[in-house]
């Protein structure tokens, strides 16, 4: 392929650069090799399938990204959105995964045809900044606090309903290990902090005999074949289903959104009018993710924010989503080495990553009242209900009270009017 294909002179790099930063890349974000099949068999999903699903739309959304959109923008699947899929549709909902990877297919295609066309300008201004930035900080706690239920720091009490757990378990014991580590790495910039922590603490867990080798054990193996088209489309008409689609939809626009503006603020691949050079191309390859990834049986595929550890290798150009694809298209054969991994493992990366979501509360304005009651009830009744999807319908319910109380009705867009309706509406017939 010839170099000049991803226009690095243009852009002002080179291979070496563009490589290093896909490795970059890689090793920032493969940590959602281990993470993603571990929250995901909590929806009943065989971890290995879920594995192979990730690595696979990982490498087709990828490339697409690098050789169409030419963008340094890797893809996988999504935190907050795994979560979501597994801990409160198939958790606290109780649905199949079947039906969880139905409403992924769903909004997938909704965000595709979204793509194409301006209505996705209208969708974006019809919910107000600071409520974003409420909801995507309301998904980190959630996140965080997944994390430490995983790491058994967190347990269940009779009493209180949750309480710290015993830290003398070994399992709280190497959470609060791996917390310590991964924080140390990352906050010294380590390259593949979440990675070294992950299997660092798996490897103390050998001589705990908290882990251990299967009988015939290689690291090396065929990747075990995925749930393609596992869908169930009986109930797709009903509230709870539409409630669950509006969630990853949500979830999945704004969160593909705020990554795609990040790198373009932190390369400077803009139009005249600021926007990320190829940008209907990176949200339609963005959408296209969620749809194969649903079709080969994974939570939606999105963006991944840890593009950004590349971009600041100096990647520029697709070339850099190349690399990484390549990357996880080799590690593809190395799934018995990841489904090693226990939750406890893992559990750290979770919370950080929940933490930096949740930095989200520096947009938030808490001297306006009306910013700080939408914000904790966003936050609050989606980590005490433990649905994200409660979350998102008191958030946007207070919003509307907020803006009426006020006397700013106009504040609130008719999208937003409607979605208040039908979410009174869902919550009326909840049992």
């Amino acid at each position: 392929m010839k170099t000049d294909f991803f226009e690095l002179k243009q852009r002002g790099t080179n291979v070496r650069t563009e490589m290093i930063a896909g490795i970059t890349t890689f090793f920032s974000m493969s940590y959602i090799l281990a993470v993603n099949p571990a929250i995901l068999s909590a929806a009943g999903m065989p971890a290995g399938a879920v594995f192979t699903a990730t690595v696979l739309a990982s490498v087709l959304v990828t490339l697409v990204m690098g050789l169409w959109a030419n963008l340094p923008v890797v893809l996988s699947a999504g935190m907050g959105l795994n979560a979501f899929f597994a801990y409160t549709v198939c958790g606290v909902m109780g649905y199949s995964y079947q039906t969880a990877l139905t409403a992924v297919f769903c909004e997938g295609v909704v965000f595709f045809l979204l793509s194409l066309s301006k209505a996705r300008d209208v969708f974006i201004r019809s919910v107000p900044p600071f409520l974003k930035a409420a909801i995507a900080a309301a998904i980190g706690c959630f996140i965080a606090f997944i994390g430490l239920q995983n790491g058994k720091i967190i347990v269940a009490s009779p009493a209180t309903f949750v309480t710290i757990g015993s830290l003398k378990t070994p399992e709280a014991f190497l959470t609060l290990l791996g917390l310590a580590l991964c924080t140390t790495l990352f906050m010294k910039q380590v390259k593949g902090a979440f990675l070294i922590s992950i299997f660092t603490i798996t490897a103390i867990a050998f001589p705990l005999g908290l882990v251990a080798l299967p009988d015939g054990f290689s690291p090396v193996s065929l990747p075990e074949k995925p749930l393609f088209w596992e869908f169930s489309w009986k109930g797709v008409f009903s509230f709870d289903f539409f409630m669950i689609f509006f969630t990853l939809f949500f979830m999945d626009i704004f969160d593909t959104l705020g990554t795609l503006i990040g790198i373009a603020s932190q390369t400077g691949l803009t139009d005249k009018d600021g926007t990320l050079l190829n940008f209907k191309k990176a949200l339609i390859t963005d959408a296209l993710g969620t749809v194969a990834g649903s079709s080969l049986g994974c939570s939606p595929i999105t963006s991944f924010a840890e593009s950004s550890t590349g971009v600041a290798e100096g990647g520029k150009t697709g070339l850099t989503a190349v690399t990484a694809a390549g990357l996880f298209l080799a590690a593809l054969f190395l799934s018995p080495v990841f489904l090693l991994i226990p939750s406890f493992a893992t559990a750290p990366v979770l919370i950080i990553v929940g933490f930096l979501m949740a930095g989200a509360l520096k947009h938030i304005d808490f001297s306006d009242f009306s910013q700080c009651f939408v914000t904790m009830m966003t936050v609050l009744m989606m980590l005490l209900s433990y649905s994200i999807a409660q979350g998102i319908v008191f958030g946007i319910l207070s919003f509307v009270l907020c803006s009426v109380v006020r006397g700013r009705s106009k504040d609130v867009s008719a999208l937003i009017w409607v979605l208040s309706v039908v979410f009174l509406i869902w919550l009326y017939l909840q049992k």
